[in-house]
């Protein structure tokens, strides 16, 4: 990534086609949200995961930032779509933004991603 490009390669991609955005499409026998907002600039992250049998059958997300964010959201998704809630990954600002070459100063906006999912992971029961 060039000094002046705002965003790397993989952020542009993942801006461009977040698969995840948007709303669950199936039916579920249990599901989760997790709101989350960071009031400084007005961020906000919404994660809906659809549990069937204690696997995250469908995770999507809105979120209502900048590219990063999105981008950050959309590799979450990714990543924990189809695994067991039981192990809802911990994800971790500081290896997003190191992936994705956040700016330092967006890091209230990458902590959004771990308060959600945390959230995600309590109302599961399976928080400890």
């Amino acid at each position: 990534m060039a000094a002046s490009e705002p965003y790397n390669e993989e952020v542009r991609a993942l801006f461009e086609n977040p698969f995840h955005a948007g709303d669950l499409q199936g039916v579920y026998p249990e599901t989760l949200t997790a709101d989350v907002s960071e009031s400084e600039h007005g961020a906000r992250l919404v994660l809906y995961a659809g549990i069937d049998d204690g696997k995250i059958a469908e995770i999507r997300f809105r979120a209502f930032a900048c590219p990063h964010l999105v981008a950050a959201a959309e590799v979450v998704c990714r990543e924990a779509e189809g695994g067991k809630l039981s192990e809802l990954p911990t994800i971790k600002a500081n290896e997003l933004m190191e992936r994705l070459s956040v700016p330092v100063g967006k890091t209230g906006r990458m902590l959004l991603i771990e308060d959600a999912v945390e959230k995600l992971h309590a109302q599961s029961g399976c928080a400890g």
